[in-house]
């Protein structure tokens, strides 16, 4: 039924300093601007702007200013580490070369980290978004291990809850 990722949409600080950001450090294309003052789905008042990221599959990252509604917060109950957005470069050499794009704005960068299944780099974009660039290092027979192994793994962290009595 689903077959590949349309958009996926947040919400940002400031429009011309997430347009900075995502064109010009992470080389994404501008593609498309939406200024409405009411919510297409439900008809309310809330003037926004809603603004689109292409990557090279044609999918997009996309945000949303508010400038109506008081300020974006972090959800208090799960840690920033949880909530991200993982995008996948080609290869090492370009997430090097993202990670200096990142030095040359004074973006501090967590990592390398060797997933095992793709080596990773954390950075935060400027509305305090956690954003990971990942290179895939798994082989074809590594993906098929890892759906094999899925459920077992789903169904073991199940019982360990139920042991534990976690929620």
């Amino acid at each position: 039924m689903l077959q590949k990722l349309h958009h996926v949409a947040y919400r940002c600080k400031d429009a011309t300093e997430t347009v900075d950001f995502y064109t010009n450090v992470l080389g994404l294309r501008f593609s498309h601007a939406i200024a409405q003052d009411r919510v297409p789905s439900t008809q309310a008042w809330n003037p926004h702007l809603h603004v689109f990221f292409e990557m090279e599959d044609a999918s997009c990252i996309a945000f949303f200013e508010l400038p109506e509604l008081p300020a974006m917060q972090p959800d208090p109950n799960t840690p920033d580490w949880v909530q991200h957005l993982a995008l996948e470069v080609k290869d090492i050499e370009t997430m090097q070369e993202g990670v200096r794009r990142l030095h040359d704005r004074g973006i501090e960068v967590i990592g390398p980290i060797d997933h095992h299944f793709c080596q990773s780099v954390y950075f935060f974009d400027p509305s305090g978004r956690r954003l990971e660039m990942t290179v895939r290092t798994q082989t074809e027979a590594d993906g098929e291990r890892f759906a094999t192994q899925a459920n077992a793994t789903l169904a073991a962290w199940q019982a360990r809850k139920a042991a534990a009595a976690l929620p």
